[in-house]
């Protein structure tokens, strides 16, 4: 079976418009490798299109998606971390100076593991166990006040995503040190707001233009 037609078009589009026109900046990129100036643990839903809500140009963002843009705890032993191992990659080799973790509304991860905690039928399989990590999850109140249940939770689970990575050694070595930044962010579909986690009060407001 071949690819979608409407995803070949799409390619030959970008190979014409966009690859050819910033022709210059792939080589670069391709002789020179990456340095991104961020690292964003975004989730996989397709609505959430992380270089197109910052506006970035190719090789500006190293981006990691999965459901519901989650962050284990630091679990060295075992086979198989992908998560871990991208941030891993982001930290040591390539240094970023900032991790953000990017939730969004409508997320259909949170969603489930909140229907989970009011007794619906759990997600199963591998989703199922993935969604564990949302487990005594610390919901606001104030945010459910504020914005709602259904955010409350997103927002709680870019908070626990935080947690997690500074349980990694060598996050936090480079946070001590000055050299790493770790930010929240919640995106809203319907209108393309960005609200971020103030550290010192620990909510989320709008995003405001500098």
């Amino acid at each position: 079976m071949h690819l979608p037609k409407s995803l070949i078009d799409g390619h030959f589009r970008f190979r014409r418009e966009i690859h050819a026109k910033d022709r210059g900046r792939y080589l670069q990129l391709a002789e020179l490798g990456q340095a991104p100036t961020a690292m964003v643990i975004a989730c996989c839903d397709a609505r959430v299109d992380v270089s197109a809500i910052f506006d970035a140009e190719p090789g500006a963002l190293f981006i990691l998606r999965n459901v519901a843009n989650l962050v284990p705890p630091y679990e060295p032993q075992g086979r198989y971390h992908g998560t871990s191992a991208a941030i891993e990659f982001a930290a040591l080799a390539l240094k970023v100076p900032h991790i953000i973790v990017l939730g969004h509304s409508h997320c259909g991860g949170v969603e489930a593991y909140r229907q989970k905690v009011k007794g619906h039928v759990p997600e199963r399989g591998f989703i199922g166990r993935w969604l564990t990590l949302l487990d005594n999850l610390n919901v606001s109140e104030t945010d459910v006040f504020d914005h709602g249940e259904e955010v409350a939770f997103e927002l709680a689970a870019i908070r626990s995503s935080l947690a997690n990575l500074r349980t990694f050694p060598f996050v936090e070595k480079r946070m001590s040190e000055g050299l790493l930044v770790l930010h929240g962010l919640h995106f809203d579909i319907a209108s393309g707001e960005l609200n971020v986690l103030d550290k010192a009060t620990g909510s989320f407001a709008a995003l405001t233009e500098v």
